[in-house]
């Protein structure tokens, strides 16, 4: 394991502590420490894998955010107490990623599973994209165990909001209730939750949050609702659709939240804005969802960079208004603008395999759910080996960002 940040491990709020079964971590002093999980389907195992490093670290978020597979990921780990979720993430992709029918081909290279590492070093190219074109192949005649299963009896035109898809998700309802506890992710003292949908009626975003209103299985199933292979998730009375219809990540939202407060970020994407130029029309389509889904993460960290100076400046001049003047309408509207909050956002973002392809987002073997997992550990444990990255930001610039990759690049 790459080197971690040490210290004196804390509780509370804003502070990192251990998971109970790793090191004590670093203190951190930050009001916010969120966990901000993007769409992405199969790949959403990195994620996973992302926090297994993370509770391994002694870091503990306070706020977990997520929109379709990330919702997933966060209804696991807020409903369950820290040195429990690893293992109950694990039970979840382990579950959903074996076949519900015939026994997964991943059989054939289960001797490999142990190292996953070198699993795909050792299976042959050839047999590798075979293995996962024809595990992708069964993931849409076959559904995914404990997920979704297809809809044998098809009549969109009749069955209305609830049944026009091509597979029916009532299976990851009965998956969520046994894998995360709700009481837990509703109770106050807890870990804040938000998961992000989109109302079918209005195409409005809308976030679903624990500080806000009782979350159940619904909310974080109309999170991952993507159409039309997923049918609207009915929630008092309106139908929600996949979170990333609009946006494909919640960062926006956990920055923008009022109070504005000093937080440390671990933005964790599965698709990259950044890739080849497509050379054939299976490229093409490859291409075009890795832009479609791709959360624009650095535009919104830029836009918002721009605007903490701003308010940060804006703080330091009401600092020089005289007493006497800080009672008036205008004082206390500028007031509300102004910000001197601290933000460091933590940027990773999976890298695709040389192998993977259009099916990337379904193909849901084991073998691969490990690959993903394993790189999402690796990851963060290099992220980490950065021991000032979480550091809190000063005053001359207020708002950072890393990037692993960006920095191996020297961009």
């Amino acid at each position: 394991m790459a080197a971690r940040a040490q210290g004196q491990a804390a509780s509370g709020p804003g502070s990192a502590g251990g998971n109970g079964s790793g090191p004590a971590g670093p203190h951190l002093d930050y009001a916010v420490i969120a966990l901000v999980l993007q769409g992405g389907g199969a790949l959403g195992s990195y994620q996973a894998g992302v926090y297994e490093g993370l509770a391994l670290g002694g870091i503990q978020p306070n706020w977990v955010a997520g929109i379709s597979i990330g919702a997933l990921n966060a209804a696991i780990i807020a409903g369950n107490a820290p040195a429990q979720r690893v293992d109950k993430l694990r039970a979840f992709w382990e579950l959903i990623c074996r076949q519900p029918w015939w026994p997964s081909l991943n059989t054939a290279v289960a001797p490999y599973l142990g190292d996953v590492a070198k699993a795909a070093e050792k299976l042959p190219a050839t047999l590798r994209a075979w293995v996962d074109s024809l595990e992708s192949t069964r993931a849409l005649l076959e559904g995914q165990n404990g997920f979704f299963i297809p809809r044998l009896w098809h009549a969109p035109a009749a069955a209305g909001p609830h049944g026009a898809s091509f597979y029916d998700t009532r299976p990851l309802r009965a998956t969520l209730e046994r894998l995360a506890d709700f009481d837990r992710i509703n109770h106050p003292g807890e870990m804040r939750v938000s998961i992000g949908a989109v109302n079918v009626r209005t195409g409005n975003l809308v976030y679903f949050d624990n500080t806000e209103r009782k979350l159940r299985p619904e909310h974080f199933m109309a999170s991952g609702a993507l159409p039309p292979g997923f049918p609207a998730v009915e929630i008092d009375g309106e139908f929600y659709w996949d979170g990333g219809l609009v946006s494909n990540t919640p960062l926006h939202h956990v920055l923008t939240s009022q109070p504005r407060r000093d937080a440390l970020i671990f933005q964790i994407d599965l698709w990259s804005a950044m890739g080849a130029e497509p050379a054939d029309l299976l490229q093409v389509a490859v291409r075009q969802k890795d832009i479609q889904y791709s959360s624009r993460t650095r535009m919104v960290t830029s836009t918002l960079k721009d605007e903490q100076r701003y308010r940060q400046l804006l703080h330091e001049a009401l600092q020089r208004v005289p007493e006497s003047e800080r009672d008036s309408p205008w004082y206390r509207k500028a007031a509300q603008l102004a910000c001197n909050a601290r933000r460091n956002v933590i940027h990773l973002i999976y890298r695709d395999k040389p192998y993977e392809g259009y099916t990337k987002d379904f193909h849901f073997g084991l073998l691969t759910m490990n690959e993903h997992w394993t790189s999402g550990r690796n990851d963060i444990d290099a992220t980490l080996a950065h021991r000032g990255w979480l550091d809190k930001p000063g005053d001359e610039h207020p708002f950072v960002t890393h990037d692993l990759h960006q920095a191996a690049a020297g961009r």
